[in-house]
């Protein structure tokens, strides 16, 4: 008999709260299990098993942090919007470090079409802001995937203590984020050059 109380979407909270105080590698049937005070088998009356779990977790922080990046978008143009983008995206970062990674995490196997579409929602907000400084529809991707890069490299680097000078780092990530926003600029007004590796 479940424990009272016991649903799927309250082992998927406990998931969450694993992942939020350990991060997605300590997510585990065991640690879910003993937050609910109940027997490892008792959680497979609510959940599929340990990759169902996964799923179900990686789903909601990607839609998590996809609101959190559509919301800032809100009522934005220009740079504004990818400013404000990219600091939504560090400050829910640095708030829900767990969650973060869980959203990064190629630890779901065979991502269910739900994820796909909340992956692809969270691409999309990037696309517009990205179109937003006039990046042309043929860059967009490559634009994304800079801004992907450039504001994950920042953030997991802050994460994990990466930045040990005694400079603000707020700075720093204002001087990232306007560096980004002028090379896009260029890139959608056509005068960036291109640089050959």
């Amino acid at each position: 008999m479940p424990r009272a109380g016991l649903s799927p979407q309250l082992v998927a909270d406990l998931a969450l709260a694993v992942v939020d105080e350990h991060g997605p590698d300590a997510l585990t049937l065991a640690a879910v299990a003993q937050r609910a005070g109940v027997a490892v088998p008792s959680l497979y009356k609510h959940v599929a098993g340990l990759p169902a779990l996964r799923a179900a977790v990686a789903l909601h922080c990607v839609d998590e942090l996809a609101d959190v990046m559509a919301g800032a978008l809100d009522g934005r143009s220009s740079s504004e919007a990818l400013v404000a983008l990219a600091h939504a995206l560090r400050r829910h970062a640095l708030a829900h470090p767990g969650r973060y990674a869980a959203a990064q995490s190629d630890w779901v196997r065979e991502p269910s079409a739900e994820l796909l579409v909340a992956g692809a929602r969270a691409v999309g907000v990037a696309r517009a802001a990205v179109a937003a400084l006039g990046v042309p529809p043929d860059r967009q991707v490559d634009a994304v995937r800079a801004v992907r890069a450039t504001l994950h490299g920042f953030v997991s680097l802050e994460l994990a203590g990466g930045f040990g000078m005694p400079d603000d780092v707020d700075v720093s990530f204002d001087f990232l984020v306007a560096g980004l926003v002028e090379a896009l600029v260029a890139a959608g007004a056509g005068t960036a050059r291109p640089v050959v590796g």
